[in-house]
């Protein structure tokens, strides 16, 4: 795969950003007593199904290598799809994807302890001001469980993205992804069962929406991860919270107060002016 430009990688995961808001939306739908592993397990499969014959005609490499990678992703993945129904389930749309959002913080020291990434003054100061701005929306005295679930699904982000670059490379996109889901059916059945709820597949086509959704956004981030340095790249996470705002209030009747727009600016403009300094950079190299 050829590497991606700084400004190339970032505008892929801001398309991702803005499409997995939709697969959280759908989330919000379902009911208050929905069996949450029910619907995870139902998610993971439907992904299976969803990938299976677009692994079988694309270009194939072996499954094999890299299991242990896959294995470890896939677990944390699915840590993340339980907490994330949770987060959404009590939360605004909004809300939990702001903290979601801590996320590309989270990856900066994750990837100069694991992967020596020398980080740049920008790069920490749009890190810095976008978790300042999270801050600003959930406010400290709002934290509750619901707010720790949405901070557990930002690390079991941060932590599934920075693996990527662990991950063979000839393998493609959709055997990626199909690994990751794959590898967790075991563990969400086993839930699914503990779980003990009457089995109700009502939710299997909430599920298998929510599914396409993610999919889209974990795939660009597989490509994107692989072929730019996290430091320069992770910020344009946060660009999905203004989708979250926009669906939160079409969709849900969730109008974001003056906190939340303080918080939001505080989130996106440092992400504008990152691109722009990048983009300066690069003419500058060239």
């Amino acid at each position: 795969m050829p590497k991606l430009s700084v400004g190339t990688a970032m505008t892929l995961l801001v398309i991702g950003n803005l499409i997995a808001v939709f697969s959280d939306a759908l989330i919000k739908t379902l009911s208050q007593d929905v069996a949450v592993y029910q619907f995870v397990l139902f998610r993971q499969i439907s992904a299976v199904a969803i990938l299976l014959p677009l692994c079988f005609f694309a270009t194939k490499a072996p499954l094999l290598p890299g299991l242990k990678w896959h294995i470890l992703r896939g677990h944390i993945w699915l840590l993340g799809a339980i907490f994330m129904v949770f987060a959404i389930s009590a939360m605004p749309l909004a809300t939990a994807n702001a903290i979601f959002y801590a996320a590309p913080l989270l990856m900066l020291p994750f990837a100069l302890i694991i992967f020596k990434e020398q980080l740049s003054n920008q790069a920490i100061t749009v890190a810095i001001l976008g978790f300042i701005g999270v801050l600003v929306v959930i406010r400290p005295t709002y934290i509750d469980w619901a707010a720790i679930a949405a901070f557990i699904v930002a690390i079991t982000m941060a932590i599934n993205n920075l693996l990527i670059r662990k991950l063979p490379k000839k393998q493609n996109v959709f055997q990626t992804l199909m690994m990751t889901n794959i590898v967790g059916i075991p563990v969400a059945f086993s839930l699914a069962v503990w779980e003990g709820k009457p089995w109700d597949f009502a939710p299997m086509l909430t599920a298998a929406g929510s599914s396409s959704f993610i999919l889209i956004y974990a795939g660009i981030c597989i490509i994107a991860y692989r072929s730019g340095q996290v430091s320069k790249i992770a910020s344009a996470e946060y660009s999905g919270l203004l989708c979250a705002v926009a669906v939160g209030v079409i969709w849900f009747d969730e109008v974001p107060d003056l906190t939340m727009l303080v918080g939001t600016i505080l989130i996106i403009a440092p992400l504008i002016w990152l691109a722009k300094v990048e983009a300066r950079n690069k003419g500058i190299a060239a």
